[in-house]
């Protein structure tokens, strides 16, 4: 059985031109004018573009005491309403685990769930000699991204000595090394302190984890990468001066150096960390939010290619949570803000925002939103043009997306698995109309056509340095 998406217009990460699209069984075949289909949509007016690929999620991910609300299905579903087919969720290994068996783990937890295509990174919290013997094995596993913490000291925190050796040892078999970049070890005296100064509140989530701690990480590990010769993906970079540490690298011509911001970063700052009450913790994440000086240089650095991907650290919990059969959420922190769980939904609104709040508003181009939202992720981690890409060959993950379709994001209407939205009441203009996995239409509309345990697990080539 073929389909055919006829009459709209093609958005590539380089280019953009009117064409039909076929697609048999599971894979695009043809792209031109006057093609033929079993099956016909309809995308007069609309934009056909790759699928959404989300690089950095946290799907029931124990975190805290608890863990987070949104499994492989309910987490999956959301994506796809937002118009994301596929995912790469972070395997955090348990104290003492070896890799495979940390791998297992996740692999369980998406079995028979799945609902979109997905891969996984392997975040290292533990590394003895017979770990670092495992590291060439994750390219035959199809897992070919390492991911270390330079924060949460006494969690996940690992030291210098693991970052260096763990670089080393990646660099030498085609992983890429991603690091979350803030000096946890200045962090963890900041949060003791305020705590015996009394100062609880959300908002000291932020002032205890300033923009120049995350700045210092940043370089650091960039150096360190630099010295060992390996590619380095910084996660979630929030402000300036982390920015200016990637720039730098870019300026010595170390184009192995990548970093990603997320989505939030652009319309959020600490204030909100203040809000009345305890509705501040909504807005507890780590990094935290910065200023607004900060997101005007994220846009930039996403509009000249210092940034190169947008994700969404997608990481929900339940504001009230510990009910009806919902797990603990940011009600654990009301007495302390170092115990509210760390962590914002976001994988449904990731490309809505971004098109209705960037590409409408002029701050990208159409072009630069597919690049960052959908075919960057796929270059970078090992999945095009299998992904990210609309060519005969690729595999029919696609979206027909209505440029003025209107949609107030709320709680109410999301799908994501949490009862609060930090995008409340925001009106987008621009949202898909027909998502496509794998030649499967799985939404139309508000309609969910899609089913558990059609999602697979994609194996990633390894890592190429581009320099």
């Amino acid at each position: 059985m073929t389909t055919l998406i006829q009459g709209g217009t093609v958005v590539t990460a380089g280019d953009t031109f009117a064409a039909d699209v076929l697609i048999d069984g599971e894979q695009v075949v043809a792209l031109g004018r006057g093609l033929s289909g079993d099956t016909v949509i309809d995308a007069t007016g609309k934009y056909v573009i790759p699928g959404g690929i989300d690089v950095h999620t946290h799907l029931d991910m124990p975190f805290g005491g608890t863990v987070s609300s949104d499994d492989f299905f309910t987490g999956h579903r959301a994506a796809a309403f937002g118009g994301t087919t596929m995912h790469i969720d972070f395997v955090i290994q348990p104290k003492g685990a070896t890799l495979r068996q940390a791998l297992d783990i996740w692999h369980a937890k998406a079995e028979g769930k799945a609902a979109v295509d997905y891969g996984f990174h392997l975040a290292i919290t533990d590394l003895p000699d017979s770990v670092m013997e495992e590291i060439p094995q994750c390219v035959e596993w199809g897992v070919t991204s390492l991911k270390l913490f330079l924060a949460y000291k006494g969690a996940l925190q690992i030291d210098d000595t693991t970052l260096f050796r763990a670089l080393q040892q990646a660099a030498r078999h085609g992983l890429l090394t991603m690091v979350h970049a803030e000096n946890g070890d200045a962090i963890d005296i900041l949060v003791k302190e305020a705590i015996a100064a009394g100062n609880l509140a959300p908002k000291y989530h932020a002032l205890t984890r300033p923009a120049e701690l995350e700045a210092e990480a940043t370089y650091r590990a960039i150096r360190l990468a630099e010295v060992a010769g390996a590619p380095l993906y910084v996660v979630h970079l929030t402000n300036a001066g982390a920015l200016e540490a990637v720039r730098l690298a870019h300026g010595r011509g170390n184009t192995f150096i990548h970093a990603e911001t997320c989505v939030q970063y652009f319309f959020f700052t600490k204030d909100d960390l203040a809000r009345p009450g305890y509705e501040g913790a909504k807005w507890v994440c780590s990094p935290p939010f910065r200023e607004v000086s900060d997101q005007a240089a994220l846009w930039q650095g996403v509009a000249d290619g210092s940034l190169e991907v947008v994700s969404t650290d997608h990481c929900p919990f339940w504001f009230e949570g510990g009910k009806d059969g919902r797990s603990p959420g940011k009600e654990l922190g009301r007495d302390n803000f170092a115990a509210i769980p760390n962590g914002c939904p976001g994988i449904e609104d990731r490309m809505m925002v971004m098109y209705s709040e960037g590409v409408r508003s002029g701050k990208i181009s159409l072009n630069k939103w597919v690049e960052l939202c959908c075919t960057n992720p796929a270059r970078l981690f090992g999945c095009y043009p299998q992904k990210g890409l609309i060519a005969p060959g690729s595999d029919a993950d696609i979206v027909v997306w209505d440029p003025e379709a209107r949609h107030t994001i709320s709680a109410a209407t999301h799908h994501q698995n949490t009862d609060y939205n930090l995008y409340e009441g925001l009106e987008v203009v621009g949202m898909p109309q027909v998502v496509i996995s794998r030649g499967q239409v799985i939404v139309e509309g508000k309609a969910w056509k899609g089913s558990q345990g059609s999602g697979r697990f994609v194996k990633r080539a390894a890592h190429r340095r581009s320099s």
